[in-house]
């Protein structure tokens, strides 16, 4: 217990008096200068800003499309290099290697490659099929999916190297048996595969609604939340609150209320799922 008093009281430091206080600061108007105590008005006045409804559908369309589009990907690819055998390791390392790159520095790389002009990378390998050039960013429809892939890219690693660790500690006569009668990669994969990463497709799942709710990093660096407010996040309404127009009481109360969305979608979906994640 005395070894484990400093982790508890570093954990409760900068863990949960942040948000205890985070807490306090909701039901204040602060500049953190001057305060003034005004009860729920924060929270009303946050649920009055028309942003907060654009914000919020953006939000679900950004996790929509991650899932989509960056759910499916590390599980292939994990069964894909789990059927490798001399290169299993090498492929490791190159799906793991963009998640070394540092966030900003990735983004500022994909905004690179997504320049609308004929000379930039995506719109010069559309030019070699005469296609092109798009407004990747520029344009509001094509404008969040260009987020996502980059997203997607930025982050599948650490989820691929997860499955495939979860692959490898599958038992191998399950998958013997399945080729002695005759079942090809689809059918094991299906029978097999799935039936036995289910608990961790599940944890997954979850901890990816929970980090593409909190998306910020990538709509703010690539489009600043254009074109006109179709990339602009929860989490980029919070930093205009506080670091844009000083309100950190209103920033703070946004905050909790994702915070509590977030916990009662985690509750429920870990209720809904505790039977299958079980068997």
């Amino acid at each position: 217990m005395i070894f484990f008093l400093p982790l508890l009281a570093s954990f409760g430091l900068f863990s949960w008096w942040p948000v205890l206080r985070s807490l306090l600061l909701s039901l204040q108007r602060t500049n953190f200068l001057t305060s003034e105590w005004v009860g729920l008005d924060n929270f009303a006045r946050v649920l009055q800003d028309p942003l907060l409804l654009t914000a919020t559908w953006n939000t679900l369309w950004f996790s929509i499309l991650a899932f989509v589009i960056g759910f499916p990907v590390p599980v292939i690819l994990a069964v894909f290099i789990g059927e490798l055998r001399r290169a299993r390791r090498i492929a490791s390392a190159l799906v793991y290697l963009p998640v070394i790159f540092p966030p900003v520095v990735a983004v500022l790389l994909w905004k690179a490659f997504f320049d609308p002009s004929p000379q930039g990378v995506f719109n010069t390998v559309l030019g070699w099929f005469g296609l092109g050039p798009v407004p990747w960013l520029n344009n509001g429809d094509m404008a969040m999916p260009s987020i996502v892939l980059q997203a997607t890219w930025a982050s599948f690693g650490t989820a691929t190297i997860i499955y495939l660790a979860t692959l490898m500690s599958i038992q191998t006569e399950l998958y013997d048996a399945a080729e002695a009668d005759g079942s090809g990669v689809a059918r094991r994969f299906w029978h097999i595969t799935l039936p036995q990463m289910r608990g961790v497709l599940l944890v997954m799942f979850l901890l990816q609604v929970i980090g593409t709710f909190q998306v910020f990093t990538e709509p703010y660096i690539m489009t600043n939340g254009g074109p006109e407010n179709r990339t602009v996040t929860i989490l980029m309404l919070i930093y205009r609150y506080a670091f844009i127009s000083g309100d950190y009481g209103r920033a703070t109360a946004l905050s909790v209320l994702l915070a509590i969305v977030l916990s009662a979608l985690s509750a429920v979906y870990l209720w809904a799922t505790r039977r299958w994640s079980a068997s």
